[in-house]
């Protein structure tokens, strides 16, 4: 089969996708290998995204699959209300081993959306717990993603995102982003400038006093928004400041966790401990949904009151631990051990920058970013018609250019899996500058 039947496509309301037009010219992929995707006619696909930051490990690697073929025939499903089975314990420490800190103890979800649900709940109700119960607010950040869940939108500050729903977000309030072009152009790495706006935390406390805020929840490097590394220092006063006010700091990890910043965990990279840590995507490579939330023991402590039979935390979802996803996990996490592939990507980093940065100078090119193995660039917008530009380049990288990218208005990121090769990185970027050039 070459092409799906018209009547198949319309069924399904691909999200953050232009359906309409999707629909005319579909871009399907049907199988995947290592680095590549392959279309229904057998096309290699170069794989610069890594799906949706996700396939850290690559795809369909062998022992992954394994491990869930093993899980589907030996435990389809157990709950993990009241009850329990091996992998989901043996998941829970092999996370809680690679985090930092007193982040010993993992909740479990089945995305980024709801990990961030869950590490807000967790953080809300933990100062009830403490008799703090009016700490209800959250701090989040402009043009931060948290997921789709009414945590991530209320917290999250894409307007896309916000603007259908903002009768239905809860109490939050907004830092500055952190990305100023004029400052920080062309930057590589961690720019030098911005760690002041930290401080802009110190005024919302003053505006909303520190008792009514619960959380300050943003992602160590903002990933879905285009890519923006922390400036020097920022992330270590967010921590001062949140520390020094009670005030729960939890990272968005969902993109920076499991290999991306060249470390388990941006926490570790940026040597700066959160109180909650969100992860997904990359704990399974991809191969299977999960989530969760990292939680400091302190916090897990707190709850740990009361009657034996009484439930103590409120909270959870029919598939959290799932054993197929548990086994993904288990065994993605020995395949990041077994290949060295944390260390593999912070050796990369610099062939990276380099392969990324030598696009400055093609047409419409306005500005990149990068930092581990995650970078983008942002082009000129078509007047009048904004995000046309980077979706007209996206579609033809796919269709002409054999690369799959992410896509974001006018920015284009890149998130290759961590088993790339410096030959790989050669090949995105010189199509990509093929395209660009192309594009003039």
């Amino acid at each position: 089969m070459t092409a799906l039947p018209t009547n198949q496509l319309e069924a399904f309301w691909l999200p953050f996708t232009p359906n309409r037009e999707f629909k005319r010219n579909p871009r399907i992929v049907a199988r995947a290998e290592g680095m590549h995707y392959f279309d229904l006619e057998g096309r290699k696909i170069l794989d610069a995204a890594a799906g949706l930051w996700c396939a850290n490990a690559g795809h369909c690697r062998e022992p992954i699959v394994k491990a869930i073929q093993e899980a589907a025939a030996t435990l389809d499903f157990a709950p993990t209300f009241q009850f329990g089975h091996p992998k989901v314990f043996e998941a829970a420490a092999k996370i809680a081993a690679l985090a930092p800190g007193d982040l010993d103890h993992v909740f479990f979800t089945n995305s980024g959306s709801e990990s961030t649900d869950t590490a807000v709940k967790l953080a809300v109700a933990y100062h009830r717990v403490k008799g703090e119960g009016t700490r209800t607010r959250v701090i989040g950040r402009e043009r931060a993603y948290h997921g789709v869940g009414m945590a991530g939108i209320s917290a999250g500050g894409i307007v896309n995102n916000k603007k259908w729903f903002n009768a239905l977000a809860f109490q939050a309030d907004h830092l500055p982003a952190t990305y100023n072009r004029k400052e920080q152009h062309w930057s590589k790495g961690l720019p030098e400038w911005g760690a002041h706006l930290a401080d802009e935390l110190e005024k919302l406390i003053a505006l909303h006093d520190a008792s009514t805020i619960a959380a300050v929840i943003v992602e160590p490097v903002a990933g879905s928004t285009g890519v923006l590394p922390p400036p020097v220092g920022y992330l270590q006063r967010l921590r001062e400041i949140t520390a020094k006010h009670g005030i729960l700091l939890i990272f968005d990890e969902v993109i920076t966790g499991f290999g991306r910043v060249g470390a388990a965990f941006a926490a570790e990279r940026f040597s700066v401990t959160p109180d909650l840590l969100t992860f997904a995507k990359g704990v399974t490579s991809g191969a299977a949904p999960m989530g969760g939330v990292l939680v400091d023991k302190k916090i897990y402590d707190a709850f740990m009151t009361g009657p034996d039979h009484a439930i103590d935390m409120f909270h959870g979802y029919t598939y959290s631990g799932h054993p197929l996803a548990a086994a993904a996990a288990c065994a993605t996490l020995d395949l990041y051990r077994d290949e060295g592939l944390f260390a593999r990507a912070r050796d990369l980093e610099k062939a990276f920058e380099r392969g990324v940065h030598a696009l400055r100078g093609k047409p419409h090119v306005a500005d990149i970013r990068n930092v581990g193995l995650a970078a983008a660039f942002d082009l000129d917008p078509i007047d009048g018609a904004p995000g046309k530009r980077g979706f007209e380049l996206m579609k033809t990288l796919f269709f002409e250019k054999d690369v799959m990218v992410r896509v974001a208005g006018d920015t284009i990121a890149f998130s290759p899996p961590l088993i790339a090769t410096e030959g790989d990185l050669d090949e995105i970027f010189g199509r990509v500058a093929e395209a660009l050039g192309a594009a003039a």
